[in-house]
């Protein structure tokens, strides 16, 4: 457990001694800003031409649903920013490495395998999650001004965060396997396009392979966290999904160990 610790702060530490946590968490916050002023913007447009027409015809202004019109939108768009800013945060924790040489030396001294991924993991997860609560402020926002259900936003939160260590798991999965900072974020970017866009494919299929598709889509499983739908099926798919890329990025660092 010292170990993971240690390497977790080191790792978590590094991100910080360099431009990239805060060029990651600058634009993942901007772009978010974005999207939350937008879809605010088309509500309360949206709500002022309601009142205008209920006051032109003497009718009662129908209910507008604020969770489905800003907070569900917000979250589905910040998966999609998820796509472009994970690869960012993994893209150097092993290639970097890697490439320097220290990850030769990190192999032969009295730290295993497990302990090295998992304090990696720790530490790009960390982040990650940082950067998502720091998104609170949008819903905050709406819960002062507005009347949302508050339990559908922390439901929302638990499949961002959900996706998001599956996410890092794959980058991570993939830097083992390069020493080349840029590869690994493209690698990683194609496979998350790919299970983001799989589930498409069960629109051209039936039966059991459209079903599998389906759940092989990473984001599928984040739709019904964004209606605030907890559904514990959906959460084991991005436990498992992270349990096995960060195996796979086990075995890929242990055959270095074996070589080196």
């Amino acid at each position: 457990m010292k170990n993971i610790i240690t390497i977790f702060n080191r790792e978590f530490r590094s991100y910080f001694s360099s431009p990239i946590a805060y060029i990651v968490i600058g634009l993942f916050l901007v772009l978010t800003g974005v999207f939350f002023y937008l879809l605010t913007s088309s509500f309360l447009q949206y709500s002022a031409n309601l009142q205008w027409q209920a006051a032109r015809m003497r009718q009662a202004v129908p209910p507008m649903n604020v969770n489905q019109m800003i907070i569900r939108p917000l979250f589905s768009n910040i998966s999609v920013i998820t796509l472009f800013v994970v690869p960012m945060i993994t893209m150097r924790t092993f290639s970097d490495e890697k490439k320097s040489g220290t990850l030769e030396l990190l192999l032969t001294s009295p730290v295993t395998t497990t302990q090295i991924v998992v304090g990696k993991f720790l530490a790009s997860f960390l982040l990650y999650v940082i950067m998502a609560l720091l998104t609170w402020v949008y819903p905050l926002v709406i819960i002062i001004y507005g009347n949302p259900d508050i339990l559908p936003i922390g439901i929302a939160y638990i499949g961002i965060i959900g996706m998001g260590a599956a996410s890092i798991g794959i980058g991570l999965w993939i830097s083992s396997m390069t020493e080349n900072q840029i590869i690994s974020a493209m690698g990683t970017f194609v496979i998350l396009l790919f299970l983001w866009l799989v589930g498409w494919f069960s629109n051209f299929t039936s039966g059991g392979f459209s079903e599998f598709f389906k759940y092989l889509s990473i984001i599928e499983h984040f739709n019904d966290f964004s209606k605030g739908i907890f559904d514990t099926g959906h959460l084991m798919y991005y436990v498992s999904l992270s349990g096995m890329t960060l195996f796979l990025a086990h075995q890929s660092i242990e055959s270095l160990r074996w070589r080196s």
